[in-house]
């Protein structure tokens, strides 16, 4: 029997007040919250308390979390806040003496697990993570589902979800990296893979937990209920202060150069781009929090995007691919119902929660543009091997888990990426949707050429004029050939509002 999802839960929870439904969600998710809040107050009896709590706000919560909502990423950001509640109270001296023991213990013992160096800056380090990120990491490592599940759960293909996955755990490195801990991004998901629930709860605190919630916020004990009403504050102060950042973005791409609160500073935007246009791209990493799109005022040579710990900036970039970067798509697999804005677009999205969330409002607020995933049948290009073993595809010799690539005119050069890579190379040279059907898998290194040039069409978008140059290349030099066909893909369908 097909065991019912957690939305279909929550649903018989919120309609019939099911203490079933609840308890079966307990039951799911209790390792993971158990896990994520032992990480941070690292005593099982505090732990204990924290998880009531994160079951406690569910309950109160459930009826209005939005449609969507990956409740396993949901409870384990709540399992954050509520530790950091937690922290900040009667134990914060602890904590802090707790915190400088692991980082004396770090320096000095060279030879201590990665769990062991990792555990005490994860779950800072997953909080600086976009919520999309966070649900995907959430679901593929701490509760170790496979990528189709992955995908399904986020309404992505699993090409899209290995993507975000590997930028997502190359941001964790670069956190690690930055704090003493020098840890491949391969080593990162065997290291979450094996440990990052490794704390089990008691047998019987789900039951409790199931019961508790019954009361949907009525505790015994009044270190509970602090914890439990600081933590909803918590919770309403951060929904609120997204909400002020994405409106300070609308306020920023209308003119206004200065939007004071918390994490929104001092906003100098044109000054910004200035030092942006003389190439000095260590502001982006400074850059404080907003949003801005605008006309590209750069030239075209200059087009390319860049990233630096979760912040994002397009320069003469079409509408296009400004709307698959807001949803997470190919540009190549959008579909446009209402005719998209002409010209080119500069962007910067430099806040500190999903920047596709705060680019999708931001798209929404200026151009009056929203789009939406659906299944729809479509021209593609399947990948398939023609000649295994071709000596242009070599596996990697590196085991560091990071990838470097090249993309020129005629030129396509990558080392230690996976095929879904390449994939996502294809289809912007080609510009029209390639599938994988190679069933190869690791990672590989290749440097493939052929004549070619680029061209600029009426409406200013670069193409290649030699594809057919590109798959003769593919053959002869990877072994591996494009087949046209035709197959149902997941399309971002864009509409104006």
């Amino acid at each position: 029997m097909v065991e019912p999802s957690d939305r279909q839960l929550l649903a018989e929870y919120i309609s019939r007040n099911s203490q079933e439904a609840f308890a079966t969600l307990v039951r799911r998710h209790v390792n993971l919250v158990y896990a994520a809040a032992f990480r941070q107050v690292g005593n099982f009896h505090h732990a204990q308390e924290v998880t009531q709590v994160v079951f406690l706000i569910l309950a109160t919560k459930a009826a209005r979390l939005k449609e969507g909502t990956i409740l396993s990423g949901w409870l384990y950001q709540t399992a954050r806040l509520t530790s950091a509640s937690f922290l900040r109270g009667e134990r914060r001296r602890q904590h802090r003496e707790h915190e400088a023991f692991m980082q004396s213990t770090l320096r000095n013992s060279p030879t201590e697990s990665g769990w062991e160096k990792l555990a005490p800056l994860l779950d800072e380090a997953m909080g600086r993570l976009g919520e999309m990120d966070r649900n995907a990491i959430v679901l593929r490592f701490f509760e170790v589902r496979p990528v189709s599940e992955v995908a399904a759960a986020l309404g992505l293909e699993e090409w899209a979800v290995r993507k975000r996955l590997e930028r997502a755990v190359e941001k964790l490195r670069k956190f690690f990296a930055k704090r003493g801990v020098a840890i491949s991004a391969a080593a990162i998901c065997v290291t979450l893979s094996a440990s990052a629930a490794a704390a089990a709860p008691p047998a019987a605190l789900a039951g409790m937990i199931a019961a508790t919630a019954a009361t949907k916020g009525t505790v015994d004990t009044c270190s509970t209920l602090t914890l439990l009403k600081t933590t909803l504050k918590i919770m309403a102060w951060t929904k609120a202060k997204t909400a002020i950042i994405v409106g300070a973005g609308v306020l920023l791409a209308a003119g206004s150069a200065t939007v004071t609160i918390k994490e929104v500073s001092h906003y100098h935007e044109e000054s910004l781009w200035d030092k942006i246009a003389h190439s000095d791209l260590q502001d982006l990493e400074n850059a404080p929090a907003g949003v801005s799109i605008r006309q590209s005022a750069f030239p075209r040579d200059a087009a390319g995007m860049h990233e630096s710990y979760g912040k994002v900036l397009g320069i003469y970039q079409p509408f296009e691919t400004l709307i698959a970067r807001a949803y997470d798509a190919s540009p190549w697999r959008v579909l446009a119902l209402s005719p998209l804005p002409a010209g080119e677009f500069d962007y910067m999205a430099t806040t500190s929660q999903d920047q596709r969330e705060t680019l999708q409002e931001m798209i929404k607020s200026k151009f009056g543009f929203f789009a939406r995933h659906e299944m729809r049948e479509t021209d593609v290009l399947e990948l398939r091997v023609k000649r295994p073993n071709a000596a242009g595809l070599k596996p990697s010799s590196t085991s560091d888990g990071n990838s470097t690539s090249a993309w020129e005119t005629g030129s396509l050069h990558r080392v230690n990426g996976p095929i879904s890579f390449l994939i996502y190379d294809l289809e912007n040279c080609l510009q029209m949707p390639v599938i994988d059907r190679t069933g190869l898998v690791g990672r590989f290194d290749y440097d493939l050429k052929w004549d070619d040039a680029v061209a600029w069409d009426s409406t200013g978008r670069r193409h290649f004029t030699n594809p057919d140059g590109l798959k003769r290349a593919l053959l002869n030099e990877l072994g591996l050939e494009l087949v046209s066909a035709r197959e149902s893909l997941d399309i971002l369908v864009v509409t104006k509002k």
